[in-house]
């Protein structure tokens, strides 16, 4: 949540989607929905070219505290996270746009404008690097583990009986160094598949892994990375993704990939490029 405060509260406050150069027509505008609580979507003017995509919401409901207790409860996070989604890409239609946080807020359109016109350099430099490129969502699990084999039925008859101890130790150790080997090549290739699909990308960002509660599968997730790809280059790297993905070519992963998204992970207006860094800069959150 992002809230900015400014004039003083009025019955309603303003939600802003994403910042364009290349606005949305009145069709495209009175088509799409946000929030199920506020107006139409609308278009208002930043300063110097740069738009915002918005909507006049109720503060009874959007407020801070309101929001807070919203958002903690999944059902709400959930349409709200759609309707933002459905909000930025509406602002995307016609041409790159730097997505805002879910629910940032603003008091009124004058703090809007000026908040954004506090960022035109950074807005520019963001518009200008997302202009024809996409996302892609890639996350690389471990294989995942084979059912009890009959030795670990045996083994633990072993335990239960108190039989075979030192066998039963020297069996366990070997297991422990097999699963430390089997991690360490699941590790080995999920860099290879990484460092391939970044030859065909713009930029990468490797974002945290997944738990195993989140994912539902019992094998971790080794790496979850979207990448920064050129529109022209789109084949390339969805042909790479094939070979990538193939029976065998690296057994100890799986590979699951989605996209083209709009590159929310590259969008981040809060933040001031290094000029040092090059395109193939990574960000890691």
């Amino acid at each position: 949540m992002s809230t900015h405060a400014g004039a003083p509260a009025a019955p309603g406050v303003v939600c802003a989607f994403a910042v364009t150069r290349t606005p949305p027509g009145p069709a495209v505008l009175a088509a799409a929905t946000g929030h199920e609580e506020g107006g139409p979507l609308r278009v208002m003017s930043a300063g110097r070219g740069l738009c915002l995509v918005v909507q006049d919401v109720p503060a009874a409901l959007f407020d801070e505290e309101a929001l807070t207790e919203r958002l903690n409860r999944p059902d709400d996070l959930e349409r709200c996270a759609r309707a933002h989604h459905r909000g930025v890409e509406a602002a995307a239609g016609r041409g790159p746009v730097v997505p805002l946080p879910m629910a940032t807020l603003y008091r009124g359109d004058l703090t809007a404008a000026r908040a954004v016109a506090a960022r035109q350099q950074v807005l520019d430099t963001l518009l200008e690097r997302l202009r024809d490129r996409t996302e892609w969502a890639v996350k690389v699990h471990a294989a995942d583990p084979s059912p009890d084999t009959p030795a670990d039925t045996e083994t633990a008859t072993e335990t239960a009986t108190g039989a075979g101890g030192r066998a039963y130790l020297s069996r366990a150790s070997a297991r422990r160094r097999d699963r430390q080997h089997a991690h360490g090549k699941a590790l080995a290739e999920a860099e290879a598949v990484d460092a391939e699909l970044r030859s065909h990308a713009v930029a990468a960002t490797r974002h945290r892994p997944q738990s195993e509660r989140l994912t539902g599968r019992r094998a971790p997730q080794l790496l979850n990375v979207a990448y920064l790809v050129e529109n022209a280059r789109r084949t390339d790297f969805t042909r790479a993704l094939a070979r990538l993905t193939a029976d065998g070519l690296h057994p100890s992963v799986r590979v699951d990939a989605s996209g083209p998204w709009i590159p929310y992970s590259f969008a981040r207006w809060d933040e001031e490029p290094d000029p040092r860094a090059g395109p193939d800069q990574e960000v890691r959150s």
